[in-house]
C-alpha cells in the first residue's frame, strides 16, 4: 500500500509485500474450495469496458475474444483434471495452458495418456504423481518450519514445478540462503505497465477504488497515521448483508480483540471528513489456511450510494460486471483492479505458491496463493483478480510494493526476472468465511454477480 499525503494525519502505508521474486512455476493442484460444476459465462467481449481491453492488448498482446476465450478454456481444463485426478489419484501429475493456449496433462502412464489425448488434450509423461509431490512439499514446508529463524528467513518462497516434476525453493542471495546450499530459480517473468485511459467513468466507490481504515476513529486526537487498501469484490450473505472481500492485512485491528475497525472512503484535503461506508466484520493473515483476506460490512449509506453492486474497476476507469467465480489454473490470463495500478494484466505462472508476507509492524505471515505476472503496486492490496470476468481471487501482496508505478518496477526488478504479485484464491477465501461465520455473517456468502435492485 502507499503513502498518501494530507493535512491532519499522516497516511502510512501497510507495506505487505513479497519478499523477493516468487518463484513462478507452471503448476496445478486442486484447491479446497467446492468448483462450480462448470465456469460462468463471460460477457461478449464488445461489454468489456475500453479500459480494460486496452490493459488486455497491452499487457496480454490479445484480443477481448481471446482474453474471454482463454480464461473459459482454463475453467474447462480445470474440471477436466479435477475428475481426471478423483479417478487416477497415482496417474495424473498436472495440468496447464501452454503459451499457446493449448492445455496440456501431464501424466505418469502411456495408459493415461492414451485416455487424455483421445479426450482431446496433450500430454506430457512425468516421473512423480501430484500427490507424492504435494506430500513431499508438506514434507519440506515442515523442515522449514523447524529451521532456526535466521536460517528459515532466508528462504523466500516454495512452489511445486509439475513441468519438470520437482519441488523448487527460492532462496535469497545471502549468507544464510547460501547456508542452505540450494539453487535459486528466478522465472522469467513478463512487466506490465499501467493503463492511463479509458471510456466513460462511475464516480461512485467500488472494487478497486480506495478505502482507508484506522485503529480507532477519524476523530481521535491521537490519530497519527490511516491505513490505505483497495475494495474487491462485493458479496451477499444468506441473510442479504452487503458485503466487501478485500484484504486481511488491511484491517488495522488485526488480531486484537475487537476486528472492527471503520472503512472510509477517503477525502484527501481533510481525512477526518471522510465518509464511514462500513467496517471490518472478519479478517484473516496466515494461520492454518495461509489465507489473507478480510470481510467489510458494508452500511446503508454504502448500499443506497449503489456501492454493493457488482462491478468493479481501475482507478478512474470503466468498470467490468463479474459473472461468477473461477479457479486459478496456470497458464490462465488475469487481469486485476488496484488503486494505485489501475487495471494491469497477466498470467497464473503458479496455483500454488507459500511466502513470507512482511508487514509495516514487522511481523512475517506464511500465506498461500497462486501466483501471477500481473503488475502490483503499494495500495493495491485487497483488490480484485479476475480471470475473463470471473472473480478470481484478492491481491495480497507484491515484489514491486515500494515502487511508484509499474515502469519503475519494471526497470529496478528486471535483473529479478520482473515483478510478481500474489493473490490469494477467491473460493477458498469464501468457504473459510462460511465456516468461521458461526452462522451470523458472512454465513452463506457468495460473490454478488447480479445486481441488487433493491
Amino acid at each position: 500500500m502507499r503513502k498518501l499525503a494530507a493535512r491532519r494525519a499522516t497516511v502510512r502505508a501497510v507495506t505487505t509485500a513479497i519478499a523477493s521474486t516468487v518463484l513462478l512455476s507452471p503448476v496445478f493442484v486442486s484447491g479446497a474450495a467446492q468448483a462450480d460444476p462448470a465456469p460462468a459465462a463471460d460477457a461478449p467481449a464488445d461489454q468489456l469496458p475500453p479500459e480494460l481491453v486496452q490493459a488486455v492488448g497491452r499487457d496480454l498482446k490479445m484480443t477481448a475474444a481471446e482474453y474471454l476465450d482463454r480464461a473459459t478454456r482454463a475453467q474447462q481444463l480445470r474440471d477436466y483434471a479435477r475428475e481426471f485426478r478423483s479417478e487416477r489419484p497415482d496417474e495424473f501429475a498436472g495440468a496447464w495452458l501452454n503459451p499457446d493456449g493449448k492445455p496440456v496433462m501431464a501424466v505418469t502412464s502411456l495408459d493415461a495418456a492414451r485416455i487424455a489425448a483421445s479426450d482431446g488434450y496433450q500430454t506430457r509423461l512425468a516421473p512423480i504423481s501430484a500427490d507424492n509431490l504435494e506430500g513431499s512439499l508438506d514434507q519440506l514446508t515442515s523442515w522449514i518450519g523447524g529451521l532456526p529463524r535466521e536460517i528459515s528467513s532466508a528462504i523466500n518462497s516454495v512452489a511445486i514445478d509439475f513441468l519438470n516434476s520437482q519441488i523448487v525453493l527460492q532462496v535469497a542471495n545471502t549468507p544464510a540462503g547460501h547456508l542452505l546450499n540450494l539453487p535459486t530459480l528466478i522465472a522469467n517473468v513478463k512487466v506490465v505497465l499501467s493503463p492511463n485511459s479509458g471510456g466513460p467513468i462511475e464516480h461512485k466507490p467500488m472494487a478497486g477504488d480506495t478505502y482507508i481504515s484506522t485503529k480507532t476513529s477519524l476523530d481521535d486526537p491521537s490519530l497519527t497515521s490511516v491505513d490505505v487498501c483497495s475494495f474487491g469484490f462485493n458479496a451477499v450473505d444468506g441473510a442479504g448483508n452487503a458485503l466487501n472481500i478485500s484484504a486481511g492485512h488491511c484491517d488495522p485491528n488485526l488480531g486484537s480483540g475487537d476486528q472492527a475497525a471503520g472503512v472510509y472512503v477517503p477525502n484527501v484535503r481533510d481525512l477526518k471528513s471522510s465518509v464511514q461506508v462500513g467496517n471490518f466484520v472478519q479478517a484473516k493473515l496466515g494461520g492454518r489456511t495461509g489465507l489473507d483476506y478480510s470481510v467489510i460490512q458494508l452500511n446503508d449509506r454504502a448500499v443506497r450510494a449503489g456501492m454493493d453492486q457488482p462491478r468493479m474497476r481501475g482507478a478512474n476507469g470503466t468498470t467490468l460486471t463479474i459473472t461468477g467465480t473461477a479457479d486459478p489454473v496456470v497458464g490462465a490470463p488475469i487481469c486485476k483492479s488496484g488503486q494505485s495500478s489501475t487495471f494491469t494484466c497477466g498470467f497464473v505462472v503458479a496455483d500454488r505458491v507459500e511466502t513470507e508476507l512482511y508487514t509495516s509492524e514487522g511481523d512475517t505471515k506464511t500465506v498461500r496463493g497462486f501466483a501471477s505476472t500481473a503488475c502490483t503496486l503499494g495500495g493495491d492490496s485487497g483488490g480484485a483478480i479476475v480471470s475473463g470476468t470471473m472473480a478470481l481471487g484478492i491481491t495480497s501482496g507484491s515484489n514491486a510494493a515500494d515502487a511508484p508505478n509499474c515502469r519503475e518496477a519494471n526497470i529496478d526488478l528486471a535483473q529479478y526476472g520482473g515483478t510478481a504479485s500474489l493473490g490469494i484464491p477467491i473460493r477458498a477465501i469464501l468457504d473459510d468465511i462460511d465456516a468461521n461465520s458461526g452462522g451470523g455473517v458472512g454465513s452463506g456468502i457468495s460473490v454478488r454477480t447480479s445486481p441488487n435492485l433493491g
